[in-house]
């Protein structure tokens, strides 16, 4: 069992897999992000490195004989202006700024390379915890209706279109309008827009819940890092937005903490639906 370092931002995504870690005896340590990580990755193995410090973030991860890294967590586009790297980030920054320049996509690929050169492993998400991503079909109790059908396939569609534009990953679809997409906010910042506003547009004609918050990757994305995911707090945004249910790709989802995310949508009555990957949506001309 290969150790792995573990590059943790915000969220509950690297809280989850370290807790996997150590439920499965796996060796684990952990480079908390300065900045992004929350306080409370602090009671794991590990030590707080600035984004743009990759000498010590190399020197720390070998030291501790990680093998393997894997990226986990919010991370915001930094202002390489205002970054303080060290030796090695310096040598590293002139191809990360040009790569960055291509869009998020090209960022985070040129960021893994930098870790590959010095001979580590990644490994995404999804890998390190095996069933982690949505399946198919419905999570939960609540099943989507015929009424639902046209609002899954346009948000689907939406989310697919802005994924190949580097845009995000969700959109909002009400009765077949679009009433957000997702951007650099993320996707409960957009669900927060969604919830401001006119109740009229998020709602059915005759005031019942209605519409689909859809999440899917992005067909050029560097899928071992950035999928999308969810959790409760986005089941709880979609509630407040007066949505009927959210809708992944399967395989393509990630579902932090399976069990309280069923229990919270179960108990504000929305679905949760995996539907299959569509091959002919991976090329840019698709």
């Amino acid at each position: 069992m290969r150790k792995l370092g573990l590059i943790a931002g915000g969220g509950d995504l690297p809280r989850t897999l370290a807790q996997r870690c150590v439920d499965a005896g796996r060796p684990f340590f952990v480079v908390r992000l300065k900045g992004f990580a929350d306080k409370a990755m602090a009671e794991f193995p590990g030590a707080d490195i600035g984004m743009a410090e990759l000498g010590k973030c190399f020197s720390a991860l070998k030291k501790a004989g990680c093998e393997t890294v894997c990226f986990a967590g919010l991370v915001a586009r930094p202002d390489f202006a205002a970054l303080k790297p060290d030796m090695r980030g310096m040598m590293a920054l002139p191809r990360v700024i040009s790569a960055a320049r291509k869009g998020d996509d090209g960022l985070l690929r040129a960021l893994l390379a930098e870790f590959e050169m010095e001979g580590f492993v990644i490994e995404g998400a999804h890998e390190v915890v095996d069933d982690l991503t949505l399946p198919v079909g419905v999570l939960g109790a609540v099943v989507p209706e015929a009424s639902d059908k046209t609002d899954i396939s346009r948000a689907i569609e939406v989310a697919r279109a802005i994924g190949r534009m580097d845009i995000g990953q969700g959109a909002v679809v009400v009765r077949g309008l679009v009433l957000a997409v997702e951007g650099q906010e993320g996707t409960d910042a957009m669900l927060a827009r969604c919830a401001d506003l006119p109740k009229a547009l998020r709602v059915g004609e005759t005031g019942e819940a209605c519409g689909v918050l859809a999440k899917a990757p992005k067909p050029i994305q560097e899928r071992r890092v950035d999928l999308p995911t969810i959790g409760v707090a986005t089941v709880r945004a979609a509630a407040r937005v007066g949505l009927r249910g959210i809708v992944g790709e399967a395989g393509a989802l990630l579902v932090i903490d399976r069990q309280a995310v069923i229990e919270a949508a179960d108990s504000l009555g929305l679905f949760i639906l995996g539907i299959p990957h569509a091959p002919d949506d991976d090329g840019a001309g698709a």
